[in-house]
């Protein structure tokens, strides 16, 4: 039988790098995408690789466009002006890199290159790197053993990147996240901004964008819920026919088949695989670990450690209750469980129309998932005896900062009395302006001690997703 042989990788290593040809330009198809709009967070990282000593991990759920991204970013670096067989390329998971090594990788790259890469300027991107053994430990000793050599590491195993990232890597690897789409990328990547007027356009103190036409955007927003995760999906009429073939098969099994069980032993796979199934049907549902445990005949402990691993594997968040005065529980016995993509429901069961039941459950989980890309802001939801608050902020002095409710329906524009729970906890803890979300109507009712202002939640989620990434964008370019 015969082994493969140092030639065979080092033919791989250059069909994999194919800028280091006459053109200098990544392949197809990879031109014609266009890049995400974290494209241009995640690119100041690797420029401050040059002055900081530090690698970074690209880390998120499965194909959100990690390796689009590391594409985009060599052509820049080649654009910029680096040296095309000064970036090096390796798809780890690729069969003839097996048992191969970092430091075996970087010398095969150099017997592939010419390029000296213990004292040349060099840019090293590893894809899928959790197929390395010791990854982490490898990669701290490069940074540490090279000041010439620029490391960014990538993976869909998020939970074990994270996990082994903080634990070998503290103060020599950067993370950087990167999610599911916002409902503005989505937009984004479409080409659809023109339907939308931002808000210095309109009014003064207009907070929110506003729809040329929210009959166009909810039918986009439809689309996003029920395809809006990831970019391939919202590019290929195939996928969009067969979701859960690409989203289920291809990201959630795995995620669930192969990597939480080979970071955390977790033996019983189908055990994992039911409660998943149940948290995803009841999306923006409040559970209990006693109500889980029950159903399922599963410990309460063992349900609460696979609760953590599915977070950690970014496929749900859980969000926690407060009561009608916004104190917290000191016990908590109840939470609510969103989808971290609503898009991920419709592929483990199917599609929704405008009117479905489920689509008020699917409107909230979308609007949480935007928040859930904001790293300094903790949800809440309120809920006691006879009333709820879907969402929640509270101050550094536990009170609260504000709160919107997220409905799918215009009925409440007109009739502010389906809004006494809402109306009740603002009176309660002084808030004198709420926002409520609607399906398409946009108005603002005023109570002699509060204000109700209605915008349409596809519009609310563009926002809010609009904000946090130009938010995250201002304080990069503030730190350079």
């Amino acid at each position: 039988m015969e082994a493969i042989s140092p030639a065979d990788i080092i033919r791989r290593i250059q069909t994999e790098n194919p800028w280091w040809g006459s053109d200098h330009t990544i392949g197809s198809p990879y031109r014609e995408m266009k890049p995400r709009p974290y494209f241009d967070l995640f690119l100041p990282l690797i420029k401050e690789t040059r002055a900081v000593r530090r690698a970074v991990v690209l880390m998120g759920p499965r194909r959100v466009g990690k390796t689009v991204m590391i594409y985009h970013t060599i052509q820049q670096l080649i654009n910029e002006g680096v040296s095309p067989k000064s970036i090096c390329y390796f798809s780890v998971d690729s069969p003839v890199y097996n048992g191969l090594s970092i430091e075996k990788l970087l010398g095969y790259y150099g017997e592939a290159s010419g390029v000296d890469y213990k004292s040349d300027e060099v840019f090293a991107f590893f894809d899928e790197i959790q197929y390395l053994r010791k990854w982490e430990t490898s990669l701290k000793s490069i940074v540490d053993s090279y000041l010439n050599i620029r490391v960014i590491a990538s993976g869909s195993a998020a939970a074990a990147l994270r996990m082994k990232s903080q634990e070998s890597g503290a103060g020599r690897f950067t993370d950087f996240l990167l999610p599911t789409l916002t409902f503005y990328e989505y937009m984004y990547l479409l080409e659809k901004g023109g339907l939308f007027e931002a808000p210095n356009e309109g009014e003064p103190g207009r907070m929110f964008f506003l729809a040329k036409n929210i009959e166009i955007v909810n039918e986009h927003f439809l689309h996003y819920l029920n395809y809006g995760g990831y970019p391939e999906v919202i590019f290929s009429p195939q996928i969009k026919s067969n979701p859960s073939r690409f989203i289920k098969s291809d990201i959630i099994d795995k995620v669930l088949l192969r990597d939480l069980p080979s970071l955390y032993g977790i033996k019983d796979i189908q055990e994992l695989n039911s409660l998943f199934t149940a948290l995803a049907f009841n999306t923006a549902k409040e559970v209990s670990l006693r109500e889980l445990s029950q159903n399922s005949g599963v410990a309460k402990n063992t349900i609460k450690r696979y609760i953590q691993y599915l977070e950690a594997a970014f496929l749900i968040k859980i969000v926690h209750r407060i009561d009608h005065s916004a104190k917290r529980f000191s016990r908590a016995n109840f939470f609510k469980v969103y989808l971290t993509n609503p898009s991920m429901r419709a592929a483990l069961f199917s599609p929704i129309k405008e009117d479905d039941g489920i689509i008020g459950s699917l409107a909230e989980t979308a609007v949480f998932s935007q928040w859930f890309h904001s790293s300094d802001t903790t949800l809440y939801y309120a809920r006691w005896d006879d009333g709820e608050v879907d969402l929640v902020t509270l101050d550094a002095e536990q009170k609260v900062n504000w709160a919107v409710e997220v409905k799918w329906s215009d009925r409440p524009c007109g009739n502010i009395q389906e809004l006494k729970g809402l109306i009740s906890f603002c009176r309660a803890n002084k808030l004198n302006k709420v926002l409520v979300t609607s399906k398409t109507g946009i108005v603002k009712k005023g109570l002699p001690d509060i204000e109700l202002e209605f915008i349409p939640t596809s519009l609310y989620c563009y926002t809010v997703g609009y904000n946090i990434f130009h938010g995250k964008k201002h304080s990069v370019s503030k730190e350079k």
